[in-house]
């Protein structure tokens, strides 16, 4: 690197090269993507997929131009745009990933490492809606009959089961990058993964 690394980056990429999960906890702009540009990294030269997972498809579309600035062979996977979905790297938001693996992505069996950025969004507890299966059903049939609005949505209490269910459903062989700002509850976290 072209400057010297704080002692976390330093103990997460030991870490990392050992071929350990880590959660790095640390202030915005402390160096947190230094990590897991080294897990990227890392992907690359074990010839594995490396997933990296944002909350929002604002922050996977940054987080696509930045590493395609830096590595060559980067892919985006948002619910809108798929661009390069065969690349060592792909970025995606959480709920992608988790879709993947619902469906049995034959992807997982080529990924080494996922990156969840911004890990504290586990704790979210906001309402999200999403269309439900029955308000697509109609809408594709294009059935000219009134539509109940409460039918058509979804409302999921708490978007942090994405994040824990994602989790859960990995492959035991993936290794993680944890990032976080702002998560209150690091050591408790970091024992329930492992």
């Amino acid at each position: 690197y072209p400057f010297i690394l704080d002692p976390f980056q330093k103990e997460a990429i030991l870490c990392l090269e050992n071929n350990q999960s880590v959660l790095v906890s640390a202030h915005t702009s402390a160096g947190k993507t230094v990590v897991a540009e080294y897990a990227i990294s890392l992907g690359f030269r074990e010839k594995q997929r490396v997933i990296y997972t944002t909350p929002i498809k604002a922050l996977s579309n940054q987080k696509f131009r930045e590493f395609t600035d830096d590595f060559k062979d980067v892919g985006l996977m948002t619910g809108d745009v798929t661009i390069n979905p065969s690349a060592s790297c792909l970025i995606m938001t959480t709920e992608i990933l988790r879709s993947m693996l619902y469906k049995g992505s034959e992807i997982m069996r080529e990924v080494g490492w996922v990156v969840f950025d911004e890990i504290h969004y586990m704790r979210d507890k906001g309402e999200s809606r999403i269309p439900s299966p029955y308000c697509l059903r109609w809408l594709t049939l294009d059935v000219p009959q009134r539509l109940d609005v409460s039918q058509c949505l979804d409302v999921f209490q708490q978007r942090g089961v994405v994040w824990e269910e994602t989790i859960i459903l990995l492959p035991d062989n993936v290794r993680y990058v944890f990032l976080s700002a702002t998560i209150p509850n690091a050591k408790q976290f970091a024992e329930w993964v492992c």
